[in-house]
């Protein structure tokens, strides 16, 4: 979790120095592209911000000197629910940032384009391409051991804003290339259409982290996680002559939620808790995956309505 609070850190302050180097570089060169990749790229160091803090209290929580008083009696529940919650919120911004640059471009495009000062703009894109595959192997390469899902989408938006810089890098040129040519008019319109393209790019690119952080939120089942705890408990179920098992299970951003509950026979002989214990700690082993974002609960009962 340290090393995952470092890497955002770090992330956070390369985004806003991206950032800011883009929206001077845009207003100096007169590219709307390269001031909407500032403003995006501040988009994502704001997200990354609220990551950090969430990714803060998901930590501290299972700590031993965790976060008491009125906020440990508020979420007793832990803090695992709001990373969906940042994930897709984080997915829903970008997108709806590169639907506004598109929305621009497209009316630029239709009143004739913009002129550009070719010089910033290139020394800008060469210094951000650089940048940012940089920052998207070093979180990639460090996410291979972490596996967090806020690098994960960190990393994939170096990657976004560096493809984003790397096509305009190339439209630069060629705009500085041209001007003074028969093709000089095109140069107006390099700026938008780079634009519209690069937005019609990464609009989608975001969906799947949006859908999967919308079936954390809703606490949609996944199938495997299931399949492998419902084969576990029916293979307890058979171990030790119960009627049958209740399972409910959830994946909440990194944290997996696990109720187990065993239908046990009426009359059986008096067990002392150590024994029930020691059953828990048997079941708790074969599903394995022990870690303390994992919450799991196993209950024994004779009475089917406790289950359901």
């Amino acid at each position: 979790m340290n090393t995952e609070q470092r890497i955002l850190r770090t992330s956070i302050g390369v985004t806003f120095f991206v950032a800011c180097v883009g929206i001077i570089f845009g207003l100096l060169s007169g590219s709307f592209s390269i001031v909407f990749d500032g403003v995006y790229s501040l988009t994502d160091a704001s997200m990354s911000v609220l990551a950090l803090i969430v990714s803060k209290l998901i930590a501290s929580y299972t700590a031993p000197n965790g976060p008491t008083g009125k906020l440990r009696e508020r979420f007793t529940m832990g803090f695992w629910h709001l990373e969906p919650i940042v994930l897709g919120l984080n997915g829903l911004m970008l997108m709806g940032a590169a639907v506004y640059a598109l929305i621009n471009a497209i009316g630029s495009l239709m009143t004739g384009g913009r002129d550009l000062e070719f010089t910033f703009a290139i020394v800008y894109a060469v210094v951000t391409v650089i940048t940012c595959c940089s920052m998207a192997i070093f979180e990639t390469r460090a996410n291979k051991t972490i596996r967090s899902d806020f690098v994960a989408l960190d990393a994939k938006a170096w990657m976004m804003t560096g493809a984003i810089t790397g096509a305009l890098l190339i439209a630069f040129c060629v705009g500085y290339a041209i001007e003074g040519t028969d093709y000089a008019w095109i140069t107006p319109y390099i700026d938008p259409v780079v634009l519209a393209l690069i937005c019609l790019v990464i609009i989608p690119l975001p969906i799947s982290t949006v859908k999967q952080a919308l079936a954390d939120v809703l606490l949609i089942t996944p199938q495997s996680l299931k399949q492998h705890v419902d084969e576990v408990a029916q293979d307890f179920v058979k171990r030790y002559g119960f009627v049958s098992h209740r399972a409910y299970v959830a994946k909440v951003g990194r944290g997996k939620q696990i109720e187990l509950y065993f239908i046990v026979p009426t009359g059986w002989p008096t067990k002392r808790l150590e024994e029930w214990d020691a059953i828990r700690d048997e079941i708790g082993n074969a599903i394995g995956e022990e870690s303390s974002d994992l919450w799991l609960t196993i209950v024994f009962t004779t009475d089917v309505e406790w289950a359901t």
